[in-house]
């Protein structure tokens, strides 16, 4: 019993980050009805701005989110302005081909600047610290990046519900038409899904590098449990992106620890092929 909560419970705090890790690739779907192959790209840049930032500056790693942030605010910019708006004009071949390279693009740059040794960080307030609470034991990395993924969440989910420019961006997901038509800047609001996608994720890097390795490959592992989170959820959709993650933590770790760790990423592919056959539009899809 003591283990089945332990397992939850480290599940659950898991599943936070997975659902940010989620959220901007599903803000993107959502905003411009485009699949991201390079999510998992976007991540580990911004692993590897933690991990250099920390290490380079001395730098105190949960101080290292801002500017991951902005690394990866940037980095979406600059992917749409110099590469998704110009596949936009062709056809969805093109654009799934474009995001593709963009991904072998990224994952080969990084190979050649770091090579393919793993990466960890050794010093932080929360790296290799936990705390017991009851029978369970609690790992400070990861409790510290579900709670900052929560509060992450919040104001993402506060954007885009509560302000007039949360309100642009779903008027530009629902019609592009209708929303120009009504004095929106589309192009701003596309380019700024972009940003907001690698911001998030971003964050979401530089909290997985308090208690995760990061080298150059790493990207195909989170993305495939992105794209599973986000299938599951429902392709843009902000409150299923949260709760798909929850469900995914507690499928991966649930499912490595009494099926068998071999098989917990095999458990993500089956999900997502039996959401896509089952219920394609996921939880709270439109």
């Amino acid at each position: 019993m003591e283990m089945l909560l332990q397992t939850i419970i480290s599940a659950l705090l898991m599943g936070m980050l997975f659902a940010l890790v989620a959220l901007g690739l599903a803000i993107i779907f959502g905003v411009m009805n485009i699949v991201n192959f390079a999510h998992g790209e976007f991540l580990m840049v911004g692993m590897y701005t933690a991990f250099l930032t920390a290490t380079v500056l001395s730098m105190e790693p949960l101080l290292t989110l801002p500017i991951a942030a902005m690394i990866g605010f940037l980095l979406g910019i600059a992917s749409y302005y110099m590469l998704v708006r110009y596949l936009l004009k062709g056809p969805m071949l093109a654009q799934l081909l474009g995001t593709f390279g963009l991904m072998i693009f990224l994952r080969y740059l990084a190979m050649f600047i770091f090579g393919p040794d793993y990466m960890t960080l050794d010093h932080g307030l929360l790296i290799g610290k936990s705390i017991k609470w009851g029978p369970v034991v609690l790992s400070y990395p990861r409790l510290g990046a579900a709670i900052l993924s929560l509060i992450a969440f919040g104001i993402i989910y506060w954007l885009m519900d509560y302000t007039r420019l949360g309100k642009a961006l779903k008027a530009t997901a629902l019609d592009v038409e209708a929303a120009s038509y009504m004095g929106i800047d589309t192009e701003k609001m596309r380019g700024l899904a972009w940003g907001l996608g690698g911001a998030t994720v971003g964050i979401a890097g530089a909290l997985l590098m308090n208690f995760y390795y990061v080298f150059p490959t790493i990207g195909i592992l989170f993305c495939m449990i992105a794209f599973a989170t986000v299938a599951l959820g429902g392709f843009g959709s902000i409150k299923g992106a949260f709760c798909a993650g929850l469900i995914m933590g507690l499928i991966i770790d649930l499912g490595g620890t009494y099926i068998g760790p071999q098989y917990k990423f095999a458990l993500i592919y089956l999900t997502f092929f039996l959401v896509v056959v089952v219920r394609p539009k996921g939880l709270f899809g439109w």
